[in-house]
């Protein structure tokens, strides 16, 4: 695998900031901030597991489209708007990381673009 490959989307927003879902360089792949929102809006309003199950879902789809697995990642970055929500977080992280066990964060931070959403995750993931 060489170069670098964009991976979209297809938001509109990602030509109006200038960035990708996904960008990978040889074997290497990073997927942006993702939150809980597809088609209809916010998924799992409110509740910090179920946006993170589904965001870690959305992200799965994600590698897929590039050809990798949860196997793959590496690292987790996981950012939460009320860091006392940890565990629930946390516990929807293990459901899907439990035997991969990456290198981890979770940070409090003071919002995100819409109040509904509560956590965003980046991966870092890398083809063997």
């Amino acid at each position: 695998m060489q170069g670098r490959q964009n991976i979209p989307s297809g938001a509109p927003w990602e030509d109006i900031v200038g960035y990708s879902r996904a960008v990978r360089i040889g074997n290497v792949l990073e997927v942006s901030g993702t939150v809980a929102v597809d088609e209809q809006g916010v998924v799992g309003k409110g509740d910090f597991y179920a946006q993170t199950r589904f965001i870690i879902q959305k992200i799965e789809g994600v590698l897929a489209q590039a050809g990798y697995t949860l196997e793959d990642v590496i690292r987790t970055r996981t950012y939460v708007t009320d860091i006392r929500q940890w565990e629930a977080v946390g516990k929807a992280h293990g459901e899907f990381f439990r035997n991969i066990k990456p290198a981890t964060s979770m940070i409090q931070v003071s919002g995100f673009i819409a109040p509904e959403y509560l956590v965003e995750m980046e991966v870092t993931a890398i083809k063997q």
